[in-house]
């Protein structure tokens, strides 16, 4: 290791060590307040606070989504780009422990604003809104919030063990509504008249449930009725079903939700309904961990003190940073919250979020995420290679559509 490194790694150790109360309480702030999807003003702002008394120029507000945050420091011709996250999820609160997310990224930050000079990178941290569900990130993507991006990283607190990078997966998902439209009808008097839109749904998850035996292995399905009629007397003359289809990659998802789809055209055809889909939100892809990224943040983990495990193929949930691992190198790892076990999404894990082991672990975070950008700009060979596939990448490749799975 370098005497530069060495010296990067310590100052930031130190520089986060100076802010640990400051990120704990961030932390525990935003867990303590929950705000739902493109509705995280309190969150948005606090993290904006603490930035802006680091040093870094900050904006609210920023890629036309009002709960979006950029925070810049540095002029350097290597962008690394820092991601928190801090919406949480309907009914059940931070579950999903994006409080940790936010004050890992938030440290993170602070850690390498003092250092950007010496380190020759602009460091650019987004508060990414709406993970959970409306894809955040999608958006701000198609906006140009990482066109200049050379690498980006990000940290996401889970129960348990502290898993090799390489090691995690996530799932691709398409969300999207369908519709069937029938003809109403008195229930009793003249049944015979309607085209019930209740029966076309039911026929269609039916196929859906029988489907699953066919289909390979990794994809997954739900689906349930929103809506279909009002009253028992009364034929349903519309009926609405909420649908995502998942996949370990994006050409099994197409094929997947080409298959579902024929299931609710078969429901049509069987009821003489009228039927239609429209998306329900941004696709999310999955996640293309960079390897290089990847092996750094295992030893920054390490060096923390932590035990790195090996569980290859072990799979997380879905999310919109594999939408960004699409088009610019990054990772998604997850930082384990010692000691607890409750999953995600769950009331257990609502309130594991909040305790010194989830306090330790954002702590944590933020030091494995930084030394892993002092690791990757410090390596003449990595930063050369990071910064030729920035220039090979042509103008304007960040905000395209990905490849379009949405219309099989």
């Amino acid at each position: 290791m370098t005497e530069d490194r060495i010296a990067a790694r310590e100052a930031a150790q130190r520089t986060l060590q100076a802010w640990e109360e400051r990120l704990v309480a961030l932390s525990r702030e935003i867990h303590a307040d929950p705000e739902l999807a493109f509705d995280e003003h309190r969150a948005a702002a606090r993290v904006a606070g603490v930035l802006r008394a680091a040093g870094l120029r900050t904006t609210a507000g920023a890629y036309g989504l009002p709960t979006a945050v950029e925070a810049v420091a540095g002029d350097g011709e290597f962008t690394v780009t820092l991601c928190a996250e801090y919406d949480a999820l309907p009914g059940i609160g931070h579950a999903c422990g994006h409080n940790i997310i936010a004050a890992a990224g938030v440290g993170a930050a602070v850690a390498l604003a003092p250092l950007v000079d010496a380190l020759g990178i602009r460091l650019k941290l987004l508060g990414t809104p709406a993970e959970e569900h409306g894809g955040g990130k999608a958006v701000m993507l198609a906006s140009g919030a990482w066109e200049d991006s050379t690498v980006s990283l990000m940290v996401h607190g889970a129960p348990g063990a502290d898993i090799s990078c390489a090691d995690i997966r996530s799932q691709a998902v398409d969300r999207f509504d369908v519709t069937f439209t029938g003809r109403a009808a008195h229930a009793a008097g003249e049944p015979e008249l309607g085209v019930n839109a209740g029966n076309a749904a039911t026929i269609a998850l039916v196929a859906i449930g029988l489907l699953r035996q066919h289909l390979p292995e990794g994809i997954r399905l739900n689906a349930f009725v929103a809506e279909a009629g009002e009253a028992t007397n009364v034929i349903a003359a519309s009926a609405l079903v909420r649908v995502e289809v998942r996949s370990p990659d994006l050409d099994l998802l197409r094929d997947g939700k080409r298959r579902v789809l024929a299931c609710f055209e078969g429901g049509a055809v069987a009821t003489g309904c009228g039927w239609s889909w429209r998306d329900a939100e941004p696709l999310y892809a999955n996640v293309v961990q960079d390897p290089d990224l990847a092996a750094a943040w295992d030893r920054n983990v390490a060096a923390t003190g932590r035990t790195v495990t090996r569980r290859p193929g072990a799979r997380a949930g879905s999310t919109d940073m594999g939408n960004v691992s699409q088009v610019v190198p990054a990772i998604h790892p997850m930082i384990g919250v010692l000691g607890v076990t409750g999953m995600p999404h769950t009331e257990q894990f609502r309130l594991d979020a909040a305790t010194p082991a989830a306090d330790r672990a954002a702590l944590d975070g933020a030091a494995a995420l930084a030394g892993t950008v002092i690791d990757i700009v410090t390596d003449p060979a990595l930063r050369a290679a990071f910064l030729a596939r920035q220039r090979s990448r042509e103008p304007g490749a960040t905000t395209r559509p990905l490849v379009d799975v949405r219309r099989p």
